[in-house]
């Protein structure tokens, strides 16, 4: 089981921040939801384990795609099928916005993955995700409806927290 960063962790007001002040300024989405979602991934996948959360029946850890939607899919449990879409929507979001560069890895030819589009089965995961009863359904619905610009988002917020000389736009990322 992943550990949490507690809300209360500077963390959390960084992603937060960053997220507010990008998608605001860069791409005119101020809703709070959204963001909030957005900038909570970011915080939830600091732990590395938690971008690998998802276990099957006997325990083992899922690290492909094909795989988490087959655990959804065979799932007889709505709630396990809703956080199986909900974190395969999350992890391609994650994937395609935070680090591109890193899909053709996770999409190798010997991959179960290689066939795969990330963006597209990001879409469909969260609209799934959102057909089920929940507090999130408004905002997994908006993250499928727009994936592409949420991942453009997530790619500027990636580029400020890499600033040399870590400052954002509005001054030090930490401190000051």
């Amino acid at each position: 089981m992943a550990r949490e960063i507690p809300e209360t962790h500077p963390l959390h007001r960084l992603f937060r921040g960053l997220t507010e002040a990008t998608f605001l300024d860069e791409l005119g989405i101020g809703d709070p939801g959204l963001v909030g979602y957005v900038a909570g991934l970011l915080a939830r996948f600091v732990p590395s384990e938690a971008i690998w959360s998802i276990r099957d029946g006997q325990g083992r850890r899922l690290d492909q795609i094909a795989r988490m939607v087959a655990e959804a899919e065979n799932s007889p449990d709505d709630d396990r099928r809703r956080e199986c879409h909900r974190h395969v929507g999350d992890f391609t979001l994650f994937w395609t916005g935070v680090y591109p560069e890193s899909l053709p890895k996770l999409r190798a030819p010997d991959s179960p993955d290689c066939l795969i589009n990330f963006q597209e089965q990001g879409k469909r995961s969260y609209y799934l995700a959102s057909t089920y009863r929940g507090d999130e359904a408004p905002v997994l619905r908006r993250l499928s409806d727009e994936f592409e610009l949420c991942a453009f988002g997530l790619s500027r917020v990636r580029r400020e927290w890499e600033r040399p000389d870590g400052h954002g736009r509005k001054g030090p990322l930490i401190g000051g």
